[in-house]
């Protein structure tokens, strides 16, 4: 019997294989979704979280099927009620929100023109000028800026963040009364994941809307749900609020996922210390600018300064991380470091060689020694080859074997990373993201690289998954002396591997310190603000309500003058309107761009030389 609060009640739900009777994806699940609740769902990848989260709007499909139980929105069944009337609820009174808004948007049409066209489907009575102010209306409530002018853009001038909004309003346009929201900020990079969690909350408070926050990160649900789920292997092992869960969890599995979430701050927590080795890579003044047609226009041009003058020097055997959110250029950065584009001026030197100086037959050699791996493990594999061809693919191309030495690498580097070789004549299709992955790190490692280059490998996978894969580079390093790079909006994952981290913003890197200086002392607001964001259970030494940012940052076409980050900086000095702050060394070999930091400086000599 449900809850008489209750907007949405699910009884003995179970999902299951056509194929297979007694197979269940999810197994007899009951929970009751109040007005103004928000109800977590926590479980590791392979859960069924995806899966429950499509059946409660009755989105399963073959292979699989629904094998037992209601779910009742209102009193209406929703696994049973007829398509027309199943069309009015979906989409209207109960909003969904998948994890991958790129995939979720017609690239072809501009995203008011999307926001219209759903409004209007729902409701044939609204007229398109209705629809479009109501579009623009809620478009200015989950703060997307000049919500007039964005209206008409299309999705690939957003960034991931901006694209998670855009899919917030597409859900939320219709004032729906239940709002599933399906692990949507595992991917994000920090502040814009803490800015979609406060939003989702104002929207809560506003609309009283009941939501089920689905994540594979406890710290992220811990923030903003009433009461947690804990889902393992398709069934609930433990509900309790978030408090009760993480000071005294009652399942063995939920004990689990608490042991092994990664920890930042507190005692005896540190990272690795900084090693003192020659330089691998070095990296001097380097600057990429795009040019984009202006909207409108047949000849004009608008500049986009992607990375402007990033110096950088990566050391023999260390982890280097570079942290900032969506659009600061950290992806632009790893192409250049990878070569697979070139700066405009300033130089790459790897082993002590100007990549620029080389010719194709040199940099074609020389690029066996540094690798890229992607941060999509779909996208970036060949769907129509198999999975020994897939690693084999680097060995022929460089003609370093073939034949049975061929199959022999090919199966040293699978079982290296932790691969079946059994699997090496099979498709990728049916694979986890984290066995696509191994693929992806096999294929960079039988080439027998110096530096491995990570954009974003492991933002799609969850902490279990990353925790496995973390193991394993720190096993192939020991093994092998890799250099890593860790291109991350995961700090909590740069907190436990790298030796030295580099925040960027706005195309430059605003602050270079150890791992353990940036994390206990940063020097820069900017490095302030984005620890604000980490998600963590750990007593957090950064208030959200002091540092956390809001918005977006400056467009890198109309980058402001003086200091860049002084439109979003609380802390901004009459200088930092003027002058652009030049890179100040810190004790500790660290560096920083902050007139704040120059200022303290020379307060401190002033005092010194009045004491002496």
């Amino acid at each position: 019997m449900a809850d008489n609060n209750s907007i949405l009640s699910v009884r003995n739900l179970s999902v299951g294989l056509e194929k297979d009777p007694d197979a269940r994806i999810i197994d007899d699940i009951s929970f009751d979704l109040g007005g103004g609740k928000v109800l977590g769902l926590i479980g590791e990848a392979g859960s069924g979280k995806t899966v429950l989260a499509r059946a409660l709007i009755n989105g399963i499909g073959s292979p699989l099927i629904y094998r037992g139980g209601d779910v009742h929105y209102q009193d209406k069944n929703i696994l049973t009620i007829p398509i027309n009337e199943l069309t009015k609820i979906r989409g209207n009174s109960i909003g969904y929100i998948g994890s991958n808004p790129a995939g979720a948007l017609d690239p072809t049409v501009p995203i008011g023109g999307q926001i219209v066209e759903k409004l209007r489907s729902v409701n044939p009575s609204m007229s398109r000028k209705q629809a479009t102010d109501r579009a623009l209306e809620v478009l200015t409530a989950v703060r997307i800026p000049s919500p007039e002018v964005r209206f008409h853009e299309y999705p690939f001038q957003f960034s991931g963040g901006m694209m998670q909004r855009v899919m917030i309003v597409d859900a939320l346009v219709t004032n729906p009364s239940v709002l599933i929201a399906d692990n949507i900020t595992q991917a994000l990079d920090v502040t814009v994941a803490a800015q979609i969690i406060r939003l989702i909350q104002d929207l809560r408070d506003q609309f009283s809307t009941a939501i089920l926050f689905i994540s594979s990160s406890l710290p992220v649900v811990e923030t903003i749900a009433d009461e947690v789920m804990v889902l393992q292997q398709g069934k609930i092992v433990e509900q309790a609020t978030p408090k009760a869960l993480i000071t005294k969890p009652k399942h063995e599995y939920t004990k689990s996922l608490l042991s092994r979430l990664p920890r930042i701050w507190g005692k005896d927590i540190k990272g690795p210390d900084a090693v003192e080795t020659p330089n691998l890579m070095s990296v001097e003044d380097v600057h990429r600018t795009y040019y984009v047609r202006k909207k409108g226009t047949f000849r004009d041009m608008n500049a986009v300064q992607a990375v402007r003058g990033v110096s950088l020097d990566i050391r023999e055997g260390e982890n280097i991380g570079v942290v900032g959110e969506s659009g600061c250029g950290k992806s632009t950065l790893t192409r250049l470091l990878a070569w697979l584009e070139e700066p405009q001026t300033g130089t790459i030197k790897f082993n002590g060689q100007d990549l620029s100086a080389l010719d194709q037959k040199e940099l074609t050699k020389l690029r066996q020694q540094f690798q890229l791996l992607l941060q999509d493990p779909y996208s970036s594999l060949p769907s129509r080859m198999s999975v020994g061809r897939i690693i084999a693919e680097p060995l022929l191309i460089h003609g370093i074997a073939e034949g049975t030495k061929l199959k022999e690498r090919v199966r040293a580097a699978m079982t290296e990373v932790g691969l079946d070789p059994s699997l090496e004549n099979q498709l990728t299709v049916g694979l986890s993201a984290g066995q696509r992955q191994r693929i992806n790190i096999a294929r960079a490692l039988v080439l027998e690289p110096k530096l491995m280059i990570l954009d974003e490998t492991l933002s799609s996978l969850d902490q279990v998954e990353q925790s496995k894969l973390f193991e394993l580079f720190d096993k192939l390093q020991k093994t092998h002396g890799f250099t890593y790079i860790f291109i991350s909006h995961d700090m909590a994952l740069v907190r436990k591997v790298c030796h030295r981290v580099a925040v960027m913003y706005l195309g430059r890197i605003v602050e270079l310190a150890e791992n353990n200086t940036l994390f206990e002392n940063p020097a820069h607001p900017y490095s302030r603000a984005l620890l604000s964001a980490v998600p963590t259970l750990d007593v957090h030494p950064f208030k959200s309500d002091e540092y956390l940012l809001e918005g977006e940052p400056p467009s890198p076409v109309h980058i402001p003058p003086g200091c860049s980050y002084r439109t979003r900086c609380p802390l901004a000095l009459e200088i930092c309107n003027r002058i652009d702050p030049k890179a100040t060394m810190l004790a500790g070999g660290g560096q920083v761009s902050c007139h704040l930091v120059d200022q303290d400086q020379q307060a401190q000599s002033e005092q010194a030389a009045t004491v002496t």
